[in-house]
């Protein structure tokens, strides 16, 4: 049996800041039209909703929120992840008592370790925790990648239900598959390979694009399980240069931007972030008005 909490599309939440505080109006509104475009699954606080900077108080804050505002209706996964296991062990408890289905739980960064400490890491945090846990490997963040071989060994564990893969490494993630099979559900957690990653056998895709346009990523996800390759494939180039320019700068940098232009919250970002200058806004406001998403 498929220990998938959720297949298709899901959205790593931004989180929205008004006078440099968290805008739960915004917030609420931004999930009310993901649920609309018939999201399967909400990420809070991952590391698009800028977590490093959120108070205690607006972490759970936002994840309350984003329980209260789904009702149900779809799995709340709740970023936790951190290079202080205790920490992270913590948080997990606390985002249990708001609510959550689930967390989130990024490899260590800054301080790093090896993949046995990796193991040990994520071993503890299966014993003293009791949320599913969703493995994030992002590389390019942390500076490490979870090795298939301690993939297939977590995978073990039922408390274990996913890897949000974000190394944009489609061989790797066929790796990964090979090793865990069954065991270990993949999402991809880079929107410019989402439908390669699901030709290799993704269960679906954790997307930054989805704030933006929820209903692409719902479509696309539907065309690839209805069999219908072709369109899965022309909806990725049609949104591929949109998403290059997502990226280009440290995310959610641009989709805070292309957000505010669509009038879904203001580009306010927590510092060490910064928002794109004009002259970077440019070709992503050209962007969106060739897609008709802005007039």
């Amino acid at each position: 049996m498929s220990k998938a909490l959720f297949t298709g599309a899901a959205t790593a939440l931004v989180t929205p800041f008004k006078n440099d505080t968290v805008d739960v109006a915004a917030l609420d509104a931004l999930i009310e039209r993901q649920l609309e475009a018939d999201i399967q699954a909400l990420f809070p606080v991952g590391t698009t909703g800028e977590p490093a900077t959120l108070s205690i108080d607006e972490w759970e804050l936002v994840i309350r929120r984003t329980v209260i505002v789904s009702r149900g209706r779809v799995p709340v996964i709740a970023g936790t992840g951190g290079n202080n296991t205790r920490d992270v062990i913590e948080r997990a408890q606390r985002a249990k008592v708001l609510g959550a289905d689930a967390q989130l739980c990024v490899t260590p960064y800054y301080n790093k370790t090896t993949q046995q400490g990796l193991l040990a890491h994520y071993q503890a945090i299966v014993r003293e925790t009791e949320l599913p846990i969703i493995l994030y490997s992002v590389p390019s963040r942390t500076g490490m990648s979870i090795a298939p071989e301690t993939c297939a060994e977590l995978a073990k564990s039922e408390q274990i239900i996913g890897l949000k893969e974000a190394g944009g490494d489609v061989g790797r993630a066929l790796d990964i598959l090979a090793l865990c099979g069954g065991d270990l559900p993949l999402y991809c957690g880079s929107d410019e390979i989402t439908v390669p990653m699901l030709a290799a056998g993704a269960s679906g895709v954790v997307s930054v694009l989805s704030n933006a346009l929820p209903e692409v990523l719902v479509q696309l996800t539907r065309e690839w399980a209805a069999g219908n390759v072709g369109s899965a494939a022309a909806l990725q180039r049609r949104y591929q240069p949109l998403i290059r320019l997502l990226f280009r700068q440290v995310s959610p940098i641009p989709v805070k931007a292309a957000l505010a232009a669509m009038g879904l919250c203001e580009n306010s970002l927590r510092l060490p972030l910064f928002p794109l200058t004009e002259e970077e806004q440019a070709p992503l406001i050209a962007e969106l008005r060739r897609l008709e998403v802005i007039r």
